[in-house]
This record gives structure tokens, sequence and C-alpha cells, in this order.
């Protein structure tokens, strides 16, 4: 019988941080934006946060303003995973909810339509991709997952077995840490949304 502590490995994620659309609030899918400099003083600041107990692995969306995240944070060397890519919001791409709902009233990103983007279940499935590659390492390894908030959310969702959509009720932040670990056995929240004043 493995160990009650930790009979898989740690997920530790890391939200990118602040873009100019991501302060405007936009859906910001497959838009490849750099950081603000407040961006990557975020970045920065959550160093220390990751070196308490540095990762054994780190996975990384292949987007510049995740990678640049990675890099500040002192999270190299990493592996590009397009799976990490934030969900393709496709004609909402760049729009805020607000100015979606004035033409689709109630209209939220875990509801849909999604015209010519990824539904929810297309999202929760590149998240199961990627927690099948994060539950392959070691046990008790730590291995660091840098993306996005919609992305994140839904694997945070998958990892304690819920649907994708229970996603909607974990708000996440830009540049903030997040830790999916075990307890009896099972896999839990162990924190989230952690952010360190830039």
């Amino acid at each position: 019988m493995q160990p009650v502590s930790a009979p898989g490995p740690t997920a530790i994620l890391v939200r990118h941080g602040e873009t100019e659309w991501s302060r405007a609030r936009r859906h910001t899918g497959r838009t490849d934006l750099e950081l603000t400099a407040r961006g990557e003083e975020q970045a920065k600041a959550i160093r220390p946060l990751l070196e308490q107990a540095p990762p054994d692995v780190v996975l990384c969306s292949p987007l510049q303003r995740a990678r640049r995240t990675a890099e500040l944070a002192g999270l190299t060397p990493f592996e590009l995973d397009d799976d990490l890519r934030e969900w393709d919001y496709g004609e909402f791409e760049g729009r805020t909810t607000p100015d979606i709902a004035e033409s689709l009233p109630g209209w939220t990103i875990w509801d849909g339509p999604w015209s010519g983007g990824e539904t929810v279940e297309q999202v929760g499935e590149r998240a199961d991709r990627v927690l099948r590659r994060v539950l392959g390492e070691p046990a008790g390894s730590r291995v660091a997952v840098v993306a996005h908030a919609h992305l994140l959310r839904v694997l945070a969702a998958r990892w304690v077995d819920e649907p994708a959509r229970f996603g909607r009720l974990l708000g996440l932040d830009t540049a903030t840490v997040s830790e999916l670990g075990w307890e009896h056995g099972r896999r839990v929240v162990r924190r989230w949304n952690v952010a360190v004043d830039a």
C-alpha cells in the first residue's frame, strides 16, 4: 500500500502574470500577448514561493506570457506542452463577458455557446491529457504547470474528479500559485490562488 500522505505527485499550478488584455478582462485565448511591466514584476514576486520546494518537472504553455512567467519565476528549464494553451475562445477572442452578454444575455464561457472555439468538454479533454502526464511522475515528486486561468481552473476541477464546468467556482488571479495534492489517499486542492504583492 502506498503512503497516505503522497500516493502520487503534487501539481503546482502557476498562472501567468498580467497582460494588457487580462487587466481589461478581455478573453485571451490563442492571442500571444506579452506580459505588462506589472506582469513581469508579479512573476518575479512569486519566485520565493516556488523556491521553498522547487519542482522536479516544469510543464509550460507555449504562449509567451506563460513562458516569460516561468523564466522570471525561476521555473527553468521547462517542457512546452501544447495542451496547456488557453481555451480557444473562437469568435469571442478579445471580448469581455459583459460585451458578449449584450447579444447573448446570460452568456458565460462555462455554458457557451462557443462560436468557432472549444467547448468546455474539449478543454476538459486537454486538461485530462495534462493530468495523465503529471500523474505519470513518481509519487512524492512536484510538477509545476505554468499556464492560463481557464485552463488551470479546468485542470483543478478534473484533479478532484469534478466535471470541467466545476472550474467556474475556482477564481484565479494573475501570477498566483496553487497546489493540488493528496489527503487520505485522495486528490485534493491543498492551496489555491496564492499571490504575492508585486
